[in-house]
C-alpha cells in the first residue's frame, strides 16, 4: 500500500535532517500527524519565520536578523581579534567558555573537494576581506581537528600569511579533567608535541 502524496512528500521533506533516514522520517510524520499536530503546526511556522527572518551578518557571517549582528556591533569585543569557527554551533561553545572576547568569522562549512565543497562555498572570499579590514591583528584559526578542518586551517593560513596578517591555531591535547591512561596515543602525542613552558 502506498502513502498519500502529502505525507510522503513530508516523509521526504524530513530526510533532509542530518541522521534522519527513510524510517526515522516516517517515524517522525507519524507521530507529528497522530499524536502532536499543534506541534506540527509550531515547527511549519516557525521554519517559516527562520527562513523569511534570517539571514547572514555582513561582517561575521553567522545567521542574523539584521545585517549585522548584535555581537560584531557589540563594542565590548576586541576588534583586533578575529576567530575563524566551522559553524554556529562551533561560536556557541567558544562563547560559552567565556575565554574569547574578540570577534567571529563563521564560514558555515569546511573544505571537502569529494563532496564539491571549495573556497568559494565557504565564503573564504568574505574572510579574507574581513581580515584585511586594518582593524584586525589576528586570525585564530578554531576549525575542528578533523581532515577537512586541518585542511581548511591550513588552506586559510597560507592565504593570511601570504598577506601579512598573523595567524594562530586553537591548542590540541588533554582534556580537563583526563587522565593519560584514558587518552587516546594520537592525543597524548600531539599534547607532547604542544607543550609549553611554565
Amino acid at each position: 500500500m502506498k502513502n498519500p502524496p502529502a505525507l510522503e512528500q513530508l516523509i521526504e521533506s524530513l530526510r533532509c535532517l542530518p541522521g534522519v533516514g527513510p524510517k526515522s522520517a516516517l517515524r517522525m510524520a507519524y507521530h507529528l500527524l497522530q499524536r502532536d499536530r499543534n506541534g506540527a503546526n509550531s515547527l511549519a511556522l516557525s521554519l517559516e519565520n527562520a527562513l523569511q527572518a534570517l539571514g547572514h551578518c555582513t561582517l561575521c557571517n553567522n545567521f542574523s536578523e539584521s545585517p549585522i549582528c548584535p555581537l560584531c556591533t557589540s563594542e565590548k569585543r576586541e576588534a583586533s581579534q578575529l576567530c575563524v569557527v566551522e559553524m554556529p554551533t562551533d561560536l556557541m561553545m567558544m562563547e560559552q567558555t567565556q575565554s574569547y572576547n574578540g570577534m567571529y568569522f563563521v564560514l558555515m562549512g569546511r573544505l571537502s573537494p569529494l563532496d564539491g565543497i571549495g573556497p568559494k562555498e565557504i565564503n573564504l572570499d568574505k574572510l579574507i576581506k574581513r581580515a584585511q579590514d586594518g582593524v584586525v591583528n589576528e586570525v585564530i584559526l578554531a576549525t575542528n581537528y578533523t581532515v577537512e578542518g586541518e585542511a581548511t586551517a591550513h588552506y586559510i593560513s597560507e592565504l593570511l600569511k601570504t598577506r601579512g596578517i598573523a595567524v594562530s591555531r586553537i591548542a590540541r591535547g588533554l582534556p580537563m579533567g583526563g587522565e593519560i591512561e584514558y587518552v587516546d596515543s594520537g592525543t597524548l602525542a600531539q599534547a607532547i608535541l604542544e607543550r609549553r613552558n611554565i
